[in-house]
C-alpha cells in the first residue's frame, strides 16, 4: 500500500488548490457557480484522484487514477486561460499557476511512466 501523502505530486497538488481558491475569490461574483466552481473542482480533483488511485488495489488502477488527475490538470489549465480570454482576470494572475501546474502534469507523467515500467 502507498502513503500518498509521501508523493511530491501530491503535495505540490494540494499547494495549487491553496492557491486556486484566493484567485477564485478575486472573480466577479456572477462566476461563483461558473468559473470559479469549475476551477476549483478541477484542481480538488488532482489531488483527490491521486489520493484515491494509490489507495486502489493494484498498480493498473493507480495509473488510471492518475491518468484522470492529469485529465484534470488540462482542465485546470483550460479555464485558467478561458478568465485571461474573457478578460475576468490579468493573464499576469494566472500565469504563477500555470507554470505550477505544468510541472505538476510533468510529475504526474513522470510518476505514471515509471509505475508502467514496474508491470
Amino acid at each position: 500500500m502507498r502513503d500518498y501523502r509521501d508523493l511530491e505530486v501530491w503535495r505540490r497538488s494540494i499547494a495549487l488548490v491553496k492557491r486556486v481558491y484566493p484567485l477564485c475569490a478575486s472573480l466577479p461574483k456572477q462566476e461563483t457557480f461558473g468559473l470559479a466552481s469549475q476551477i476549483q473542482r478541477a484542481a480538488v480533483s488532482i489531488a483527490a484522484n491521486i489520493a484515491e488511485g494509490a489507495e486502489r488495489n493494484g498498480t493498473a488502477e493507480f495509473v488510471q487514477f492518475l491518468g484522470i488527475a492529469r485529465g484534470s490538470a488540462a482542465e485546470l489549465e483550460t479555464l485558467l486561460v478561458l478568465t485571461s480570454e474573457l478578460a475576468l482576470l490579468p493573464a499576469e494572475s494566472t500565469q504563477p499557476l500555470q507554470e505550477e501546474l505544468t510541472a505538476v502534469r510533468k510529475m504526474l507523467s513522470a510518476l505514471m511512466r515509471s509505475l508502467r515500467s514496474r508491470t
